[in-house]
């Protein structure tokens, strides 16, 4: 008995600490419920209710999205009359691009990142605190995007509201980098699963692309965020705005060749998609023009593309749903290639055609100003790829080709080799077709793009720069510890420093009031110029012909190394393994003298994370 009014005294004591925290006038009434549930739940009880709060929380904000792209569809498709469909493709992608450059302006302060890398940047260098704003920015952004035509998938942004939800769920509660690690990715989980009903990928997406290099051992909460985010979607989305597809054939091993020569074409262009998205990239970086101009620019292409090409408008699954039923007639019948008519070589042409520029108008899309990622191009790209190999195989006189099945293995082969995500790409396709007797040649497609993809890179063309520049964390934990550290916090306060022009009993008084062996020496703009050790000075020290004439300046030398206030502690590790040195100078963008740097310093920076991270 003593020892439960012992637990429950405690209980009461983290209750009033975490309360305490804030003013009385900013808890509300469900976070004192929420405190209170806090201090009297075990640490492993509490993250399964955020789970349960933030699955739902995030899978409702993907049904919001979703719903809002399906009504904008509807309005602009059944409710705004053309006399002409070209006036339809040629109005609403450029308008969608356009107001999401001029929203993001006027409503955002012109802050557009987006997409995953920005939420891995904020797990490896903002210790998982994302923006509150990201919680309805991206659904706003993507909304107009998307629901006015954008070629781009609504995936990405669900995650990152997600990912921003299970953030600031954490940051509320004031929990630790861990438990806020986690909550982000049970955030992104539920958004994915939401977005496609299907759990499983969404947990998959969590440990193939954001848990990356990441180590715990709680994925419970992962667990219950996903089934909550799927059971969301299920329960309040229409039929036509979930991703599902139900005609497809049993799966026969005489097919395996199919499969085989489906994952190098997969392989090859999802090569194909990202050199494409880079080009486009560094084409509107390159551009001198204000945002909105740039938005113009990109929506004109897009648009003059969706009239040429009307299944590049939005996000594409209805035209894959088509291929799956066998009703290319309706992809067709809005181009100018209905007026060649419906043989067999204008359909395999013009889905062909489309599967190329898709990796431009989604690039276009995203890069121009509008918001949205990569998931549904991919599966677009890969569903249309399987579609043109089925054709050309039935030309070619094969017999049994398997054409739906093609389909939607190509959809998981594009989009394993796009995202680096293979998992997440064979559950996708697998729960979202009730297709897990296909595993077999999902796995074979994905697989053998995949490793096509990390024979090209090593890594995401779209993670390379910020995975090199120690932004985001690799699977390499040791570096992603290191890269938590910052350079600037882990300067000596004591330094020493002395001017070039000083005399050698100036040089002494230094040493004998202070308590290191190292002095930096500085120019009249304090500049460095050069560094003492006591070493250097013992021989002069108990020399009995003292040259009085002698100055800092004489008696300095170059440092072996300089670390600049801006390199990572990874490269600062790398700069004391080269030189085998104890201490390091650093020195500011402006160029002056900033400190030293030692490296046990670094050592216990990096022990105190590694029991943080392990614990």
């Amino acid at each position: 008995m003593k020892s439960k009014h012992i637990k429950k005294y405690y209980s009461f004591l983290k209750f009033k600490r975490d309360f305490t925290r804030f003013s009385i006038d900013k808890v509300k009434s469900y976070e004192l419920v929420m405190f209170w549930l806090k201090s009297i739940l075990s640490r492993s009880q509490f993250l399964i209710l955020s789970g349960i709060m933030v699955g739902c929380t995030a899978g409702f904000a993907g049904v919001v999205l979703k719903s809002l792209v399906h009504y904008i569809h509807y309005i602009i498709t059944y409710k705004v009359h053309f006399e002409e469909q070209v006036w339809f493709y040629l109005i609403f992608p450029f308008l969608g691009i356009v107001i999401t450059a001029i929203v993001v302006k006027l409503f955002f302060k012109g802050l557009d990142k987006k997409g995953i890398p920005v939420i891995l940047a904020e797990i490896a260098q903002n210790a998982s605190n994302v923006s509150p704003v990201k919680m309805y920015s991206q659904i706003v952004q993507s909304a107009i995007t998307v629901g006015l035509g954008g070629s781009a998938g609504l995936e990405s942004p669900i995650a990152v509201t997600g990912a921003a939800i299970g953030s600031n769920f954490a940051q509320t509660y004031k929990l630790d980098y861990r438990e806020r690690t986690l909550l982000l990715a049970a955030g992104a989980t539920a958004g994915i699963a939401s977005a496609f009903n299907a759990p499983i990928a969404g947990m998959m997406f969590a440990f193939e692309i954001l848990l990356t290099g990441v180590v715990f051992s709680d994925f419970i909460p992962l667990v219950v965020a996903a089934v909550c985010g799927s059971l969301i979607s299920r329960i309040l989305l229409k039929e036509e705005v979930l991703f599902q597809f139900h005609t497809r054939g049993a799966f026969d091993y005489h097919n395996l060749p199919f499969y085989l020569i489906l994952g190098l074409l997969c392989g090859f262009y999802a090569r194909y998609f990202l050199v494409i998205t880079s080009y486009i990239e560094d084409f509107f970086h390159s551009l001198k023009l204000t945002k909105v101009r740039k938005a113009m620019v990109g929506g004109a292409i897009l648009s003059f593309l969706c009239v040429l090409y009307p299944p590049l408008f939005g996000e594409g699954y209805e035209t894959i749903k088509s291929f799956t039923n066998g009703e290319i007639k309706e992809v067709i019948e809005n181009s100018f290639f209905s007026f060649i008519g419906y043989r067999e070589w204008v359909i395999i042409v013009f889905v062909a055609v489309v599967c190329l520029l898709k990796a431009f108008a989604s690039s276009i899309t995203i890069q121009a100003g509008g918001n949205g990622g990569n998931f549904a191009p991919s599966l677009f790209a890969g569903g249309s790829l399987g579609y043109v190999f089925a054709l050309l195989c039935s030309q070619a006189g094969i017999e049994g080709v398997p054409v739906t099945n093609l389909i939607l293995v190509g959809m998981a082969g594009v989009m394993s080799g796009v995202l680096y995500a293979p998992l997440t790409a064979i559950f996708l396709i697998a729960e979202s077709s009730s297709g897990y007797d296909l595993f077999i040649p999902l796995m074979m497609v994905s697989v053998i793009s995949f490793l096509m993809a990390k024979w090209f890179s090593p890594i995401s063309p779209d993670l390379a720069k910020m995975a090199s520049q120690g932004k985001i964390f690799t699977r390499q934990h040791d570096r992603n510890l290191l890269s938590l550290l910052h350079t600037l916090d882990l300067l000596d306060k004591d330094a020493q420093v002395i001017n070039d022009k000083s005399s050698f009993e100036e040089l002494r008084e230094v040493l004998k009031n202070g308590k290191r062996n190292l002095v930096a020496v500085l120019n009249d703009n304090l500049t460095l110029v050069g560094i003492i050790t006591l070493d250097d000075l013992r021989p002069i020290l108990f020399s009995r012909d003292l040259d009085s004439s002698l100055t800092a300046g004489s008696l300095m030398q170059q440092p072996k190394a300089v670390i600049m206030e801006n390199d990572s502690v990874v490269t600062v590790a790398s700069k004391f393994d080269e030189t085998g040195l104890w201490h390091l100078p650093v020195v500011k963008v402006s160029g002056e003298f900033a400190g030293f740097i030692s490296k046990s310093s670094v050592l216990n920076g990096y022990r105190q994370l590694l029991q943080a991270h392990s614990g």
